[in-house]
């Protein structure tokens, strides 16, 4: 479906700004995507999202709309076309808004805090680690309930829990390799350890992950100690 008239204010680093590419990806809806800068922070940025400032907004119609869970909903409610991220049943659908809200609001933290802990070198990134791997073992019992056996916590397609956990992959590639650790592992979260590589490489989302290396120097110049 082609929609011009659809804009993404982004920035590469952000899993945020990432999802609501992914789910236009998805439906197979055209849009213009613009990369913000911050440098200083852009007129349309400010003009569009005058409360928060920061991106991901979507423009639809020259109407912006704020915050990447609900830029996803609007998304799954306009767009027809393409599978459904947000399951039918409401109970569900429910479900699945919770525990994207567990990821935005305290698993995520999680993964930023390692990685900022273990740049800075500082001692507290023990506690860190270990909310990561709780997170993770959490999720990992989540997927074998909510995707009832199948390839995604969608079921047989991407859904609204694998966008919200997906985007943040980088991320946890980064924290990986600062600590030496994997924190998703076949061993220890079997199911989305293959929920990972399924997601990464489906044509949605593979061209939209960055690269771990690019991701570890923009870590590395946003959290390290300034030159001397």
């Amino acid at each position: 479906m082609a929609a011009t008239n659809v804009k993404i204010i982004g920035a590469w680093p952000s899993p945020y700004a990432m999802r609501p590419r992914i789910a236009l990806n998805l439906k197979n809806v055209d849009y213009e995507y613009i990369e913000e800068t911050f440098a200083p922070t852009s007129e349309l940025l400010l003009k569009s999202n005058p409360v928060h400032k920061k991106v991901p907004v979507m423009i639809h119609n020259d109407q912006p709309i704020c915050e990447s869970l609900v830029i996803l909903q609007y998304i799954d409610e306009v767009f027809t076309s393409g599978s459904s991220l947000l399951p039918s049943d409401p109970y569900d659908r429910a479900i699945a808004r919770f525990w994207a809200t567990y990821i935005d609001n305290t698993w995520y933290s999680s993964v930023l805090g390692i990685v900022k802990a273990l740049i800075e070198e500082e001692k507290a990134t023990t506690s860190e680690g270990i909310s990561i791997t709780a997170g993770l073992a959490l999720l990992e019992k989540a997927f074998e309930k909510i995707s009832k056996g199948k390839g995604f916590f969608g079921g047989e397609t991407i859904g609204y829990v694998d966008v919200a956990l997906g985007s943040c992959l980088g991320w946890i590639r980064v924290a990986e390799t600062l600590s030496g650790s994997n924190y998703i592992d076949e061993t220890i979260t079997p199911g989305l350890n293959a929920w990972a590589d399924r997601f990464s490489s489906d044509d949605a989302v593979k061209d939209l992950i960055p690269d771990t290396q690019m991701l570890l120097g923009f870590a590395l110049r946003r959290f390290g100690s300034p030159a001397k």
